[in-house]
């Protein structure tokens, strides 16, 4: 039986304003966060598309299929990639390029519960912390952390469920709270506490020592 043609959108698009400037291309462990999330979707699926700022179209960026401009959301930039993935993909993983430590492990997850029947997969890492409501500084209550879980990327998804999802033109943070809205089935496989997220410059700090230890 033929396993279905999987494609990646790497989300790269950003401005990096709470970085300091456009994180993707910084470099970690003497390469730019952007190629080592690319190398890593290009290992995983069988196409890659990228999406970077508008100037940076024209840009060579190794092991991509296509590379596109984004928007001026997230859900915008996912989009503007959705357009260039073929129309006979059947699965999809949307993936941040801010995750540049994302293992083989996290991609194979979220594309193997794909393929088992879901709508969508996304990494998840249970909640450790006390969770607060607040309005302004004042604590309005504490939230119960039992059942819940902080998502990551990849995120897998059945074709049709996220183009979708899309269609709707709605905004979220992840991909996988536009299928859920869209009334799609997604499930969580276990994420990794070393996937961090390059937000701040520090958080560079701590995947250099992760990069370091793994090797």
């Amino acid at each position: 039986m033929t396993e279905p043609t999987v494609w990646a959108i790497v989300v790269a698009a950003g401005t990096g304003a709470r970085f300091g400037g456009a994180k993707q291309y910084a470099v970690l462990g003497g390469r730019t966060i952007l190629s080592i999330s690319v190398a890593a979707a290009r290992a995983a699926c069988d196409g890659v598309v990228v999406v970077v700022p508008a100037a940076d179209v024209s840009d060579d960026v190794p092991g991509a299929d296509r590379v596109v401009a984004g928007g001026a959301t997230r859900s915008a930039s996912v989009r503007a990639g959705l357009a260039a993935v073929p129309a006979d993909a059947e699965v999809i993983v949307v993936h941040d390029a801010a995750r540049p430590l994302a293992s083989a492990e996290l991609w194979q997850s979220a594309i193997a519960a794909v393929r088992g029947g879901a709508d969508g997969a996304v990494c998840a890492v249970p909640v450790s912390d006390t969770l607060k409501r607040v309005d302004g500084s004042r604590v309005l209550g504490t939230v119960e952390r039992e059942g819940m879980v902080a998502v990551q990327t990849p995120q897998a998804f059945r074709a049709a469920a996220l183009r979708a999802a899309h269609a709707r033109a709605a905004e979220a943070t992840d991909d996988g709270a536009l299928v859920e809205e869209a009334g799609g089935c997604v499930v969580t496989v276990p994420g990794s506490a070393t996937n961090v997220k390059i937000t701040h410059p520090q958080d560079l700090v701590v995947a250099e020592a992760l990069l370091r230890e793994a090797t």
